[in-house]
């Protein structure tokens, strides 16, 4: 079916302008753009986007669709303690309770323009390909592109930390230990299990593979998993640098970075993917610039969890890949690319005194868009309005304040925009919120399935939740402590007096 797009005006990044433009769509794709009243077949749906904003659809390098159900639970965590909490906030989850908690985040992140993301979804105690499964349909429910990745690990976040059970009491050093995950074999059995009876097209919704953190996996799993990605062409992503203690790890752990030790591995090439990179030295950028690797941005959830603050200009001058993340609900509190952006933006300026080395508007848009595009593995496909790429549009409202007079779209967009200004999505040439309407999901009901499932998994997880509180204290401790020794880099914001 051809849908012809008339009356909108054409989002340019690179001129920051906004002129009128008609859009024809063949099925999922953008055939022509043209001048206003160019030719389309007869055949064609006329679509009005009169006082609409074009702009493409936003890509979320980087987030976590397990967390939604558990939006928000904590506030002053460290990622050590988020971690330590991982049993509680995602324990005791059915089948219904996976497709729900992602289908929670799809329609935020559709609500607020973005069209794509990079799930890291996580199973406890190991993934399971109905659970996969149903992640998946959730996407496709919503109608949004998505790559499934599932967190695995051979080694809980208690032994991984160098030091941290004997550091424990004895009594909550018998509690951390009686945690336990699945050996990486189960996980990647389950995952090759999952990838073979995939029922999703990969241009839609499709799998790659997350080791988790690089020191909760062994040397084996690392292997197994980038051989994996290797055979199927798949994505593999990691948190890599999250944090201080994470960096100080990799030092006592193997004597080097944890991506020199990466590198060494032979893991890094085009297909990997470093969440976050706030730790990284110069050496660190050279190795996943000279692999061709790319960087999922999440500056919100670096400012929210005390992590620092990722040098994006440095690894942009070192020539690597990057895109941009909301992270979870957990540790960012919203999915919204365009609060993603913004901070990206801001945090840039308060880093580096030369305002000319400052990211600027277009550079983070690009990376929101073009640039985790590129992450997602859907690097010609999606992340700019073109001819031959997939007709994912979102349309912003002109008459809202947001664009109030508008002066400069570009800049509107990254500073000003809130998610509150889209008006509708269009995703591989369907309208999936039109008039601010979800027309996928039934939102009414989702909302009493939410209270309901969130209900029932505080009673289920009481124990667990009591359990990770007890070790909290001892836990966030050492993490402090341990970060107080020095570091050849620094990435921490602290104000002398």
């Amino acid at each position: 079916m051809n849908t012809i797009i008339r009356g909108g005006r054409l989002l340019d990044v690179g001129r920051h302008a906004a002129e009128p433009a008609d859009i024809l769509v063949d099925g999922d794709t953008v055939r022509e753009i043209g001048p206003p009243g160019m030719a389309a077949p007869g055949d064609a749906a006329t679509l009005d986007a009169s006082g609409r904003l074009l702009m493409p659809g936003l890509v979320n390098a980087h987030t976590h669709g397990h967390n939604n159900l558990a939006k928000s639970i904590g506030d002053r965590w460290t990622l050590e303690l988020l971690l330590n909490a991982a049993p509680w906030i995602t324990g005791g989850r059915t089948l219904e309770d996976k497709y729900l908690s992602t289908l929670i985040g799809a329609v935020e992140m559709v609500r607020k323009g973005c069209t794509a993301a990079y799930d890291l979804s996580f199973e406890l105690p190991a993934p399971t390909p109905e659970g996969l499964e149903a992640i998946g349909q959730a996407y496709a429910d919503a109608g949004m592109r998505a790559v499934v990745a599932p967190m695995m690990a051979d080694r809980t976040f208690h032994r991984a930390i160098p030091g941290l059970l004997d550091a424990l009491p004895a009594t909550l050093r018998r509690e951390a230990e009686a945690i336990s995950l699945e050996p990486f074999e189960t996980s990647m059995a389950a995952w090759e299990r999952a990838r073979a009876a995939w029922p999703f097209t990969r241009d839609r919704v499709r799998l790659a593979l997350a080791p988790t953190i690089p020191h909760h996996c062994s040397e084996a799993f690392l292997h197994a998993a980038h051989e994996a990605a290797t055979e199927h062409g798949t994505g593999f992503h990691t948190h890599l640098a999250e944090s201080k203690v994470q960096a100080l790890a990799g030092m006592r752990l193997h004597g080097r970075t944890q991506t020199a030790w990466l590198d060494s591995l032979g893991v890094l090439d085009p297909r990997f993917t470093a969440a976050h990179a706030v730790w990284l030295d110069r050496d660190d950028m050279r190795r996943l610039a000279d692999a061709g690797a790319a960087v999922a941005h999440n500056p919100g959830s670096n400012a929210r969890l005390g992590n620092g603050l990722a040098a994006a200009r440095a690894l942009l001058d070192a020539g690597i890949r990057i895109g941009i993340g909301t992270d979870a609900c957990t540790c960012s509190d919203n999915l919204n690319m365009f609060e993603a952006m913004r901070v990206a933006s801001m945090v840039s300026r308060v880093q580096e005194l030369d305002y000319e080395r400052w990211l600027t508007t277009g550079e983070v848009l690009d990376m929101a868009t073009r640039g985790s595009a590129g992450v997602l593995g859907f690097d010609d496909e999606i992340g700019a309005i073109e001819p031959g790429r997939k007709a994912d549009v979102v349309f912003l409202d002109l008459a809202h304040v947001n664009y109030v007079p508008l002066n400069d779209p570009v800049n509107q967009i990254v500073h000003g925009e809130d998610g509150t200004g889209v008006e509708s999505v269009m995703i591989g040439g369907r309208m999936v919120l039109e008039g601010r309407r979800m027309v996928t999901v039934d939102e009414a009901k989702l909302a009493r399935d939410a209270a309901a499932a969130a209900e029932r998994l505080a009673a289920v997880n009481a124990e667990t939740r009591a359990t990770v509180e007890r070790l909290a204290g001892a836990v966030g401790r050492y993490g402090v402590e341990w970060s107080r020794e020095d570091y050849h880099i620094e990435r921490h914001a602290r104000c002398t007096t």
